[in-house]
């Protein structure tokens, strides 16, 4: 089996509604996705024969996915009450709405199956909240 890996980081804030904790407060971490993907054989043509898939290609994917959650407020659809949306919007911060709550655990599975629909032969992914604390998801 052939594994090879790369990561991006982005910095990005969030909060976890409903939660009990200092983690319901927005703030912001610098998030790092490693992303491995393997394969029992390397492409056998061509000029990536001898690759699994070509890193500058890899990096390039889990870069601009990195890059396009950099220096956004990631929340949970339906967590911010109208007032509060409206009044970011009106500042012009980076928004984004996710369909699950912001965690590790969630990112490692939706970046995976972004990965994943990007042809890629993803075999797991970790998300890096801390460089301490990290969630990995893989099939």
């Amino acid at each position: 089996m052939y594994t090879l890996e790369t990561s991006a980081a982005f910095d990005s804030a969030h909060f976890l509604s409903g939660y009990n904790g200092k983690c319901a407060n927005i703030h912001g971490h610098r998030w790092v996705i490693r992303v491995e993907v393997s394969a029992q054989n390397v492409q056998q043509d061509g000029e990536k024969r001898g690759m699994l898939v070509d890193f500058g290609d890899l990096k390039k994917i889990v870069r601009d996915i990195a890059d396009s959650y950099d220096h956004a407020l990631l929340y949970e659809k339906g967590t911010l009450k109208p007032k509060t949306y409206e009044a970011l919007c009106e500042e012009n911060f980076k928004l984004i709405a996710l369909d699950y709550r912001p965690t590790a655990e969630n990112f490692a599975k939706a970046f995976f199956c972004i990965f994943q629909d990007k042809g890629l032969p993803v075999s797991k992914v970790t998300v890096f909240e801390t460089p301490d604390n990290c969630a990995s998801y893989s099939e």
